[in-house]
C-alpha cells in the first residue's frame, strides 16, 4: 500500500506538469452540440485514452451512435480492495458569445484572482478540470507503488447534449461498469475554503409547446381584434402556471414532494446563507419562488416551473404589424423527491389543452425527463469521504443539495444498483456555460489531493 504522504508530496511537486496536461486537454474544442466539432470530440477521447494508458489502465475508446465513450480499468496492488468507478465528461458547451471572452476560449491561460491564480478557458471547470483532478490523483498513486482501490473510469462525450447514447451503453457494458461505488466530480464546493458533498439532485422535465391559430401570419390592421392571436393565448397559459405566492398550479404537481428531514434542515440553517447576497451577484434582490421558503430551499429541495424561451411572430429589428400563425414556449420543470416526470408532462399538457379557446390547437414536443435523486447521508463511504475532505481542507464538508440535474447518477442507481459519491471543487463564480469560464488553481491542486485522500480512505 503506497503511503498517502508520499502521494500528496508527489502531487505538490508535479503541479506544473499537471497544469500543462490540463491545458493540453482544454485546447481541444470538444463541443458535442456542434457537428463541425465532432472530430474534436474524437480527439479529446483519444487524448484521454493515451493518458490513461500511460498510467497502466486497460483503456479503450468505444464508438457510439454519437460521441465516443472512454472506458477502462486498473487493478489495485492489494487483494480484496474495493472497486470504484469514476465518471466525468470531456465534452464542453459552445463558447458563444465569443465577443465576450477576454481571450480565445480554447487558448487556456492563468490570471490573477481573489483565491490566487485561476485557470481560464472553456471546460476549465465543466468538466475537464474536475475530471483531471482524479486522473492526477491516480497518476500520483502510480508513481508511488500503485492504486489503493480497483479503479474503473468512464469519460463521456455527450453530457452537454443530454447523454443520448448513454442508456444503451449502460445496458451493453453493464458488466464492465459494475463497481462498489460511483464517484462523480461534476459538482461544487460550498465556498472557496469549505468542501461539499452533494446528496440531493433535482430531476428535470423539459417540454416545448407550440400554440397554432390561423393558417398563416395575418396583417394586424385587417385581422386584429377579429382573429385569435396565439401569442396572447400562450401568454395567458404561462401566466396561469403560478399563483400570486409563486406556487405552481398544475394539478398534482406537488405529489411526492416531501419536507426536508429535520437534521438536514438544521444544517442548512446553520450555513447562514445570505439570500440577498446570492441574488445580488446577478443583479436581483428578492427570492421570486414560493413565499415562505428560503433561497436555499428553492434551489435545492423545492420543485420549479420555468419558461426557458418564448417566441412567435416578428422578432427582427424594427416593427412588422403581424398576427402570428403560431407561438412557442420551451418550459422546464425541476422536480424533487418522488415526483414522477411522466405525470408532470401529462399534467402540463392537460393544463394547456384546458385553456385553449376556439380555433386554437397545441402541439407538444417532449425533450426528455429524469427523476430526482436523494443519496444516503449516513453511509460508510460518505463517512470516510467526509473525514478525508476535512483532513485536506481543515474544515468539515457540508452536505448540500443541487439545483441542477446529473442524470447519470440516477441511471447508475436504477440500471446497476450503484450508489454515488458526488464531490466537486467548482465554485459558484466559475461561470460554467458562460464566457470566461474559470477554475481556481487551488481547486485543481487541492481537488487532486482530496481524491488521493478519498481513495486512500475508501481502501482502508
Amino acid at each position: 500500500m503506497p503511503k498517502l504522504d508520499d502521494v500528496l508530496s508527489t502531487l505538490d511537486a508535479n503541479q506544473g506538469a499537471a497544469l500543462d496536461r490540463l491545458f493540453s486537454l482544454l485546447e481541444i474544442p470538444s463541443i458535442s452540440a456542434v457537428p463541425a466539432h465532432f472530430p474534436d470530440c474524437d480527439r479529446a477521447a483519444d487524448w484521454l485514452v493515451r493518458e490513461l494508458a500511460q498510467l497502466g489502465f486497460e483503456i479503450s475508446r468505444i464508438d457510439t451512435p454519437g460521441r465516443p465513450m472512454v472506458l477502462g480499468s486498473a487493478k489495485a496492488k492489494t487483494r480484496d480492495a474495493p472497486h470504484v468507478l469514476f465518471y466525468g465528461h470531456y465534452d464542453v458547451q459552445p463558447a458563444d458569445p465569443l465577443e465576450l471572452w477576454k481571450t480565445p476560449p480554447f487558448m487556456p491561460r492563468l490570471e490573477a484572482g481573489e483565491q490566487g491564480e485561476r485557470i481560464v478557458g472553456r471546460g476549465a471547470a465543466d468538466d475537464k478540470g474536475q475530471l483531471m483532478t482524479f486522473v492526477e490523483a491516480c497518476r500520483a498513486f502510480r508513481e508511488n507503488g500503485g492504486l489503493p482501490c480497483n479503479v474503473s473510469v468512464l469519460f463521456e462525450g455527450e453530457e452537454e447534449t443530454g447523454s443520448p447514447s448513454l442508456p444503451a451503453f449502460l445496458i451493453k457494458y453493464a458488466k464492465s461498469l459494475k463497481a462498489d461505488l460511483l464517484l462523480v466530480c461534476d459538482t461544487s464546493m460550498w465556498d472557496a475554503k469549505t468542501p461539499a458533498i452533494t446528496t440531493m439532485l433535482r430531476g428535470l422535465v423539459m417540454e416545448e409547446v407550440v400554440v397554432h391559430g390561423p393558417n398563416r401570419d395575418l396583417h394586424s390592421g385587417l385581422y386584429g381584434g377579429a382573429a385569435i392571436n396565439p401569442i396572447r393565448v400562450l401568454a395567458r397559459i404561462i401566466a396561469d402556471l403560478h399563483d400570486a405566492n409563486g406556487v405552481v398550479t398544475l394539478p398534482g404537481f406537488y405529489d411526492g414532494v416531501e419536507e426536508l428531514p429535520d437534521e438536514i434542515a438544521a444544517q442548512w440553517r446553520d450555513l447562514e446563507f445570505d439570500d440577498k447576497a446570492f441574488l445580488g451577484k446577478v443583479g436581483l434582490s428578492a427570492p421570486a419562488g414560493e413565499k415562505g421558503r428560503s433561497a436555499l430551499e428553492m434551489i435545492w429541495s423545492r420543485p420549479t416551473c420555468d419558461v426557458n424561451g418564448i417566441f412567435g411572430g416578428y422578432t427582427g429589428e424594427g416593427t412588422k404589424t403581424v398576427l402570428p400563425a403560431k407561438a412557442t414556449a420551451k418550459i422546464s420543470f425541476r422536480i424533487v423527491g418522488k415526483q414522477n416526470p411522466e405525470r408532470i408532462s401529462q399534467s402540463f399538457r392537460a393544463f394547456v389543452k384546458a385553456r385553449l379557446p376556439a380555433d386554437v390547437t397545441a402541439e407538444f414536443i417532449p425533450h426528455g425527463g429524469s427523476p430526482a435523486l436523494g443519496l444516503a447521508t449516513r453511509s460508510e463511504p460518505l463517512r470516510r469521504a467526509r473525514r478525508a475532505l476535512e483532513a485536506e481542507w481543515g474544515t468539515p464538508p457540508v452536505l448540500v443539495g443541487s439545483g441542477g440535474s446529473i442524470p447519470i447518477v440516477g441511471s447508475f442507481k436504477r440500471e446497476l444498483g450503484m450508489d454515488s459519491l458526488m464531490v466537486g471543487f467548482g465554485l459558484d463564480d466559475d461561470a460554467i456555460h458562460s464566457p470566461n469560464e474559470k477554475y481556481e488553481r487551488s481547486s485543481f491542486h487541492k481537488g487532486a489531493r482530496s481524491w488521493a485522500r478519498i481513495l486512500a480512505a475508501l481502501s482502508q
